[in-house]
């Protein structure tokens, strides 16, 4: 394999540019969900859950490209539900009921993703008498299991995000130089995130919200509902610079 030869191509130096942006921005997604979940582990083992999180994503990664062909695979039918959608405005099916592996690792990536969004969610607005939901120094699950679900959820966002290079770009260099980059910039952002969603406990309620909105996302995409990208990046966008303004807020009035 000549992995050189696309550097004389604009157009692959267009490809790449674009990919590299593109899973940074899927990265958001894994990167949420390691930050909260490394947050409920004791003070000494946070970091170090992170760091291995972000690292088990990049050899998922690294992995996946390197049986392409079989991921690729990954798009044939496996399932036939044999049901019939209601028909959308030009007559076509509003879901598909034919899923391939890539559809049923999704759906399920989204059903945990809801799941354990939803159960956060009820922790923090009912939590146990007397229990301060907001006290991070107090562990509220063990190594073991926070890396088991940050590992469940790397393969989910993992197969999603080869899948989307495999679309943009024929070169395999360029899919490695973009998922690497993407993953080193995961790995900078990683503790300054989740120690802003530890300085500051209602962003926890917000990134809770966005997990459940992402989980919903790939339900829906396993079931060939197609929701565009740019719409739920820009409400996560909005909804984090409302919040901004009121920490804003909240911080003048302390003073």
């Amino acid at each position: 394999m000549d992995w050189f030869g696309w550097t004389s191509d604009p157009a692959a130096w267009a490809a790449l540019a674009t990919l590299v942006v593109m899973e940074i921005v899927l990265g958001i997604d894994n990167l949420i969900f390691i930050s909260i979940l490394s947050n409920k582990l004791p003070e000494g083992q946070q970091q170090k859950a992170r760091r291995l999180g972000i690292g088990l994503a990049l050899i998922m990664r690294l992995g996946l490209l390197s049986i392409i062909a079989w991921i690729v695979g990954l798009t044939a039918t496996v399932v036939d539900l044999g049901l019939t959608g209601s028909p959308g405005p030009h007559g076509e099916p509003t879901f598909e009921t034919q899923l391939s592996w890539r559809d049923i690792i999704l759906i399920v990536g989204g059903l945990f993703l809801v799941w354990k969004a939803t159960k956060e969610i009820h922790h923090n607005v009912d939590p146990h008498p007397n229990e301060d939901v907001f006290d991070t120094a107090k562990p509220s699950i063990g190594f073991g299991a926070a890396i088991f679900q940050i590992l469940l959820l790397d393969m989910v966002f993992s197969i999603d995000s080869i899948l989307t290079a495999v679309g943009m770009t024929e070169h395999l260099p360029i899919m490695v130089i973009a998922v690497v980059s993407a993953v080193v910039v995961m790995l900078l952002a990683a503790d300054p995130l989740a120690n802003f969603i530890k300085g500051n406990p209602t962003v926890v309620m917000l990134a809770l919200g966005f997990l459940l909105m992402i989980g919903a996302v790939l339900i829906a995409d396993g079931f060939g509902v197609h929701v565009p990208k740019g719409y739920i990046y820009t409400a996560m966008a909005f909804s984090a610079g409302v919040e901004a303004l009121n920490i804003f807020a909240r911080r003048r009035k302390a003073k």
